[in-house]
């Protein structure tokens, strides 16, 4: 099965270009378009799990309205969430 691959021309200010281009100077990447799907992966990834998290927390909240059991503080579920998903990036990030 052939991988389609289509070119697209995008603005980087020269900060950005010169680390790019320094990256694959040292042996880093092979290509500059290696640079970028690196970073669209790792953008995607990060835009899944900040996803994830908004839909267990909507269904946190549907479950407490649902439920009239104790009261967790906003603070308690929001705490608890960022820990799980900062050990969820740490994670990733650490197989990378």
């Amino acid at each position: 099965m052939a991988t389609t691959i289509e070119k697209i021309s995008i603005a980087l200010p020269p900060e950005m270009v010169a680390s790019l281009r320094q990256a694959v100077d040292a042996g880093e990447y092979s290509s500059s378009s290696e640079v970028v799907r690196e970073a669209l992966r790792d953008w995607s990834h990060k835009r899944q799990l900040q996803q994830n998290g908004v839909e267990e927390l909507r269904s946190i909240w549907k479950t407490a309205r649902e439920k009239n059991g104790p009261y967790v503080p906003v603070d308690e579920v929001m705490d608890r969430l960022e820990r799980k998903y900062q050990a969820i990036a740490d994670a990733a990030g650490a197989t990378d």
